[in-house]
This record gives structure tokens, sequence and C-alpha cells, in this order.
């Protein structure tokens, strides 16, 4: 399987947000997931963690966006945890179960007793696991946000490649000429730059999208 077939097959992400929680020595471990299809989205789950839970010691967290083996970002931290502990547990856990477009956030009350950093890995480890093995999944397929210029008469077969090959017009503006926006499954993009270039539309630039089954 060759990197391209890694980026455009369809993957797993979080169907919807939920959360579980363990104790272990009198401290509690609360994972929350999400999903999420950009930084800016992880780090509002991550805010909205330290408002709903502001007297935590820590709110340590890891995502990955993109397909599962083929992610485009990854991040993590430990958030005030020994350096390893916390972050990388959970982002390996996350890997491990395979779904992309996904955010976990751990928050930890103190409990008292020092846990090491072994015992900081499992709880951090174990707590993502449980969130995660809980969570319901849903099929995320890469698609290809692309803008057009053309003439009139070419809206309407755009329109029905579109229908036929499972794409999406999402908008159309119209001037001197005609500017659509289309969602294209990422394995018929090439078969959509193909018909563009027998039409005798100009190639399209592209933007963003994904879509969610």
């Amino acid at each position: 399987m060759n990197k391209d077939d890694l980026t455009t097959k369809d993957y797993p992400i979080p169907a919807e947000s939920i959360e579980r929680e363990i104790e272990i020595k009198k401290s509690r471990f609360i994972a929350r997931v999400k999903a999420v299809s950009s930084r800016d989205e992880a780090m509002a789950f991550l805010e909205q963690a330290r408002v709903d839970f502001p007297d935590a010691r820590h709110h340590c967290w890891a995502y990955q966006i993109g397909r599962p083996g083929a992610a485009t970002q990854a991040a993590m931290n430990d958030d005030g945890e020994p350096s390893g502990t916390a972050g990388k547990p959970i982002l390996n856990v996350i890997q491990h179960k395979d779904m992309g477009d996904i955010m976990v956030v751990v928050i930890r009350y103190f409990g008292g007793i020092k846990l090491g950093a072994g015992g900081l890995v499992r709880a951090y480890a174990g707590t993502t696991e449980a969130v995660l093995s809980d969570v319901p999944r849903k099929t995320q397929r890469p698609m290809r946000g692309l803008s057009l210029d053309l003439d009139f008469a070419l809206e309407q077969p755009v329109r029905h490649w579109c229908e036929q090959h499972e794409a999406e017009v999402t908008g159309v503006d119209y001037g001197e000429s005609v500017t659509m926006r289309v969602l294209v499954p990422e394995d018929h993009h090439a078969a959509f730059i193909a018909f563009c270039r027998a039409a005798g539309i100009s190639l399209p630039t592209v933007e963003t999208g994904a879509s969610e089954d």
C-alpha cells in the first residue's frame, strides 16, 4: 500500500463526546474525548475542560488529526506532570485505537498520594483506554474542497458530475462568470481534475473539506 492509499482511505473518528472517570490512590482522573478537525478545535475543547474543572491540578492532553497511520497533525502536553508521563501515554493509546481526528483531555485532581512516573503513565493510559473503549465511532471520508471559475454553460455539467461521483456543491456565486465551491471525495479527485481539463475549466484551487457518514 502506498502513501496515497493511506491518505485517501476512509477512517473512524469519535461519533460523540463522552467522559469517563477513574480513581487511583485518591487521585481522580477524568478523561474526555471529542472529534476535532483542527488545532483550534482541539484547543477550544481543552479550554472548555479548564472551564468545567477550574480547580483541577492538571489538564493533560493529546490529539491527532487526519487518518491513523498518516496523521497530518499530532501534539501532546503533560501540563505540569513529569515529562513523558501524561501526554505521551494518552497519544500512544489514541494511536493504538486506530482513530483519527481525535482529541483526549485527561483532568487530574491530586489525591495527596504520589504515584511515581510509572504509576502516572499507567493512570493516564488507563483513563484514556477507558474513554476510548466506550466512545462510539463513525466514518470519516477524506474530501477535498475546490473552487472553480467557469462559464455559465458549464454549471450544469459540473453539478451532474458531482451527483454521479458523491461530490457536493457547497456554494455558487454569479458574476461575469460562475464561481462554484465543491467538495470532492479524495479518491475521485484525479477524475475531477481530468473532467475539468476536458471541459475547458481552469484547474481548481484547493481549499479544505471532510465528510462524515
